[in-house]
């Protein structure tokens, strides 16, 4: 990655580096041989999560925790994390393998998001915790003034355990079906479960949590439309 690359991304993240290399370590994808962002991913996801929900507890200091939390899951999610790496044009920086150059890797949302909490986590290696604070609060200022918490959108998973627990019927089971694809990209089909309905959907994704939440969501929309009929 030329200077000139890492001057551009730095107009746009509004941030200098100290040590270029981090920077240049967050754009680097793991089908990208030698050293990844995964670690720096790690680090960023929990710096995040922990900014985002000091945000909130300062914003709405009436709200239990149940509340709080799924308001930050809200904001918090990697179609959120993807749309930031579009509007910060990480594609146009990714450092990829040669089989994600192929497929278009810089355009796969679970690629952009995972970048930007990589280079939320060499922010705050480089100039620590009120440096990676600013970016975030930067990014997330109009979500986090917007959010309604009357409007509280509970997950899918949680919205199944709550109809099963209403009508005390035992908790779904969550079981892989098949993995498919290489170790950089992946894609997982998970069965969602209620032995005692007899019912059982799958759901697809590019991660495990991914598809537990789309054969949950599905799963709720059977029992919803049997409920009406």
């Amino acid at each position: 990655m030329d200077n000139r690359n890492i001057e551009q991304l730095e107009n746009i993240l509004n941030y200098n580096f100290k040590d270029n290399n981090l920077l240049e370590l967050a754009l680097t994808h793991r089908s990208f041989q030698g050293k990844n962002n995964e670690r720096l991913e790690f680090l960023g996801d929990s710096i995040l999560n922990f900014i985002i929900a000091e945000a909130l507890f300062k914003k709405f200091n009436l709200l239990p925790e149940g509340d709080l939390s799924r308001l930050r899951s809200q904001l918090v999610k990697s179609a959120t994390l993807s749309e930031i790496g579009i509007l910060l044009k990480l594609g146009d920086y990714l450092i990829l393998g040669e089989g994600e150059l192929k497929s278009s890797g810089w355009r796969r949302p679970s690629i952009l998001a995972d970048s930007v909490e990589a280079i939320i986590g060499a922010v705050f290696i480089d100039g620590g915790i009120s440096a990676a604070s600013n970016l975030i609060l930067g990014w997330f200022k109009d979500r986090i003034d917007s959010i309604n918490p009357d409007n509280i959108q509970k997950d899918s998973k949680s919205v199944l355990q709550e109809l099963l627990q209403a009508k005390k019927i035992p908790l779904p089971d969550y079981d892989i079906v098949s993995i498919e694809g290489e170790a950089h990209c992946q894609y997982f089909k998970v069965s969602c479960s209620i032995p005692k309905l007899g019912l059982s959907i799958e759901g697809a994704g590019s991660s495990r949590k991914i598809a537990e939440q789309a054969a949950a969501e599905d799963m709720v929309e059977q029992l919803m439309k049997s409920t009406k009929s």
